[in-house]
C-alpha cells in the first residue's frame, strides 16, 4: 500500500477553507442586502400610510369646506371622488358617497383650470347655469354626504 501524500492532503484543505470563507463572504453578503430590503419595505410601508393618511385629511377638510360654504358642490365632489378613487375604496364606500360620484360624472364634461380660461365668457355662463342646476338637484344629498364622511378613515 502506498500512503496517502500529506501535501494532497493539505491543498484539500485549503481549498476547503477557501470555498467556506467564499461562501460565508457571499452569506453575510446576503444577509446584509435581506435586511436593506427589510429596511425599505417597512420606510415603504410608512410613506404608503403617511400619504393615505394625508389623502384621509384632505376628504375631511373638502367635506368641512363643503359643510361651511367654502367650496361649491362640484368642487368638493370632483375633488373628493378623485381622492376616495386614489385610496381605492370598496364599492360599499362608493356607493354610500354616491352623491359625489354623481355630480362629478354630470360635470365631468366641463373643462377645468387653463381650459376653463380660453372658453368664451357666454360659453363659461351657460356651464356655470349648468353646475348651478347639478348643485340645486345634488346639494342635499352632497350635504348629508359630506356629514357622513366627517370623521371616517378610509
Amino acid at each position: 500500500m502506498t500512503a496517502f501524500p500529506i501535501w494532497l492532503l493539505v491543498v484539500a484543505a485549503l481549498i476547503i477553507f477557501a470555498l467556506a470563507a467564499v461562501a460565508g463572504y457571499y452569506l453575510r453578503k446576503l444577509h446584509l442586502a435581506q435586511k436593506r430590503q427589510a429596511a425599505q419595505l417597512v420606510e415603504l410601508e410608512q410613506s404608503a400610510l403617511d400619504q393615505r393618511q394625508r389623502v384621509n385629511d384632505s376628504i375631511q377638510i373638502l367635506a368641512r369646506t363643503l359643510l361651511d360654504d367654502g367650496v361649491g358642490v362640484t368642487e368638493a365632489s370632483i375633488r373628493i371622488r378623485v381622492l376616495l378613487d386614489a385610496l381605492q375604496v370598496e364599492q360599499a364606500v362608493k356607493d354610500e358617497f354616491v352623491a359625489f360620484y354623481t355630480v362629478a360624472d354630470k360635470t365631468s364634461h366641463i373643462p377645468i383650470l387653463q381650459e376653463w380660461k380660453k372658453l368664451p365668457r357666454k360659453k363659461q355662463f351657460q356651464f356655470e347655469m349648468e353646475m348651478a342646476q347639478v348643485e340645486s338637484e345634488y346639494q342635499d344629498f352632497a350635504l348629508n354626504a359630506a356629514k357622513r364622511i366627517i370623521g371616517r378613515e378610509f
